[in-house]
């Protein structure tokens, strides 16, 4: 009975003419003994094989039902002995009777003599070539796998970012719909400003069975052996048949494809191996800084307008390890496991609550999978530690939770080798929304992801259409020296997330009062941006009140809270411009008559709050996107 399940066949019939030859006369005398060796069978890194990779990542899990290697007859002893030393299955090597590069079948034409040999038509098929050299430690086959199976409507095809060294004309080029991950072009050596995608496909396929049976035809319709590589198929499959093909990101590079030299062999090989040298296991540290909202906060979950800084007084850190197994580390005070006694149990659970840093932890990670495995991103095989600090306030308003996500993403995406290409730098505040929101159930908006993640003083526009029609808004840094600024919060505030009220619920129902505040808090923030690019800060801080009046108005005393209006009201008896920076906890405020600021200082802390002046936390560039 056939087994209809997955297979894989390798390729390694190709015939390495150049690199033969030039092994051959090689001069040095280095490579005499792999005179003869055929391309895939070439040693690699780490004292191993080409193939050794390859099969060590094939044969991992039970993935397939079945594996086969097709060569070529003048190199199929050297295989044959190989598969006796590998453990692989010699009745599982298809000849496909070839001695020179000028009687070859052709990449496609050898995997269809493999698939008519052992009668695969049925069989679900990856298909590799063998003698392409990768770094293993950089994926791990059965996400490649987990990806085809999420795409039953689909083929996929597997792709690299290039290096800056290799030119598009020596590849085929993929470009891929960044929101559906299907290949929507399939360009084979395309020529200099054909397409400016640098996604280079190999031969690294996974085809259904309705696909497979297509391979007759392009065949018969394409004789000439020049024709019947892989790149020219996938062309024909997306161009003219119109298949579905989604490809699948992979964070190790492809080399050695096709004719190469001696030089190009040594010179990769040099390359793999240093790269396998730089994977640091040192430890790797992201900051991510606590927010104040400087105007219209916290209707960035109603649409409109925003400014927020980030500020350098507080801040996350969070730092990952590369270990041998995946470990999450609790913080000795965020995250208690220990106490003195069951009555001090009882008064940090009273004064802290229960919810610590460890679960933003594993929420993150969990997301950031989920994130990469439905964009087509394979991670690299590689555990690690987190652990973290914080030294941000907490409940009092200033993104301290998101503030962690945030800085575990970074570290995340720099532990794996992502870029904004991966996760565009506009899609990682919403990312890190969807931790908080779906994950952890905590009521939040974009404005504090979007400035943690952006850094320094940053205008947002999260008008509905804009929402919509490019799913994030407009952000804009707004480079320029501010006043001095103070913050004031209470050393034992309330749970910022319960100060929100009802003004979310009416404004879905379209309550017009709500409606109406929202628009004026967008005015403002027009109005703030203006002021602040003309350093206008007696208009500043007339908008910065009025910011707060509405929103007084809008939510209400008992929903502000009397601790938090003490707060406001005492600022403004020295005729300080305050308001609320974030949901409730502290006042943000701007005191043009800076002579009153020891007396300021003072009432505030005989009320026994916590005053600082502002570190405005400057971003590293100026964008707009």
């Amino acid at each position: 009975m056939v087994n209809r399940g997955l297979v894989c066949v390798i390729l390694a019939a190709g015939h390495a003419q150049q690199l033969s030859k030039e092994i051959e006369f090689d001069k040095s005398d280095n490579y005499s003994h792999l005179r003869g060796v055929p391309k895939a069978l070439l040693p690699a890194p780490r004292g191993r094989r080409i193939l050794d990779y390859w099969w060590d990542a094939i044969k991992t899990r039970q993935l397939f039902s079945d594996v086969f290697l097709v060569t070529n007859a003048d190199k199929y002893k050297y295989f044959e002995r190989w598969a006796t030393a590998s453990d692989f299955p010699v009745e599982n090597i298809i000849n496909d009777g070839s001695t020179l590069l000028s009687n070859g079948l052709g990449a496609v034409a050898d995997f269809d003599l493999a698939i008519r040999i052992k009668k695969l038509w049925e069989n679900e098929i990856m298909v590799v070539a063998g003698d392409m050299l990768f770094q293993d430690s950089k994926f791990d086959m059965a996400q490649v796998v987990d990806y085809f199976r999420r795409k039953p409507n689909g083929d996929l095809a597997i792709y690299y970012e290039m290096e800056d060294s290799e030119s598009t004309t020596s590849r085929g080029i993929v470009e891929v719909c960044p929101q559906t991950n299907r290949i929507v072009k399939f360009l084979e050596k395309p020529s200099p400003g054909e397409t400016n995608s640098r996604n280079a496909s190999v031969v690294f396929y996974v085809f259904r069975s309705e696909t497979v049976s297509l391979i007759p035809e392009y065949i018969a319709s394409y004789l000439d052996m020049s024709h019947r590589n892989f790149g020219l198929f996938m062309e024909w499959l997306i161009s003219e048949k119109k298949i579905s093909v989604y490809g699948m990101k992979l964070p190790t590079g492809f080399q050695l494809i096709g004719q190469v030299g001696l030089t190009d062999y040594e010179s990769w090989i040099s390359y793999f191996s240093d790269q396998a040298k730089k994977e640091s296991k040192d430890p790797i540290m992201k900051r991510a800084y606590a927010r104040i909202g400087l105007m219209r906060n916290p209707s960035d979950g109603f649409y409109g307008k925003t400014i927020s800084l980030s500020i350098a007084n507080f801040w996350a850190e969070v730092t990952i390890t590369e270990s041998s197994t995946l470990r999450l580390i609790p913080h000795p005070l965020n995250d208690p496991t220990e106490f003195g006694s069951l009555a001090d149990l009882h008064g940090i659970s009273d004064k802290e609550g229960y919810l610590g840093g460890l679960r933003l932890l594993q929420a993150t990670c969990k997301k950031f999978y989920h994130y990469c495995v439905n964009r087509g991103i394979a991670l690299a095989r590689r555990n690690f530690t987190l652990s973290y600090d914080t030294n941000i306030p907490r409940q009092v308003g200033l993104a301290g939770s998101s503030a962690i996500v945030t800085a575990t993403l970074k570290c995340l995406m720099a532990f794996f080798n992502l870029t904004d290409h991966d996760m565009p730098q506009t899609s990682q505040p919403q990312f890190i929304l969807d931790v908080e929101k779906e994950e952890l159930r905590i009521n939040a908006g974009l404005q504090d992801r979007v400035v943690q993640i952006y850094e320094g003083l940053v205008y947002m526009d999260f008008t509905q259409s804009l929402m919509e029609s490019q799913g994030h808004g407009n952000y804009e840094h707004i480079d320029t020296r501010l006043p001095p600024l103070f913050l004031v919060y209470l050393p034992n505030p309330s749970d910022s997330g319960k100060i929100h009220s009802d003004v979310s619920l009416r404004w879905h129902r379209g309550d017009e009062e709500v409606k109406k505040g929202m628009r004026k808090f967008a005015e403002l923030t027009d109005k703030a941006a203006v002021a602040i690019k003309n350093q206008e800060w007696a208009s500043l801080a007339d908008l910065m009140n009025e910011n707060f009046n509405v929103r007084r108005q809008l939510y209400g005393d008992g929903a502000l809270g009397a601790d938090n209006l003490r707060m406001i009201e005492i600022g403004r008896s020295f005729g300080a411009a305050v308001k609320f920076p974030g949901s409730g906890g502290a006042v943000l405020g701007l005191l043009n008559d800076q002579s009153k600021m020891d007396e300021l200082q003072r009432a505030y802390q005989l009320e026994g709050c916590v005053i600082v002046d502002i570190i405005p936390n400057r971003a590293q560039q100026s964008t707009k996107t």
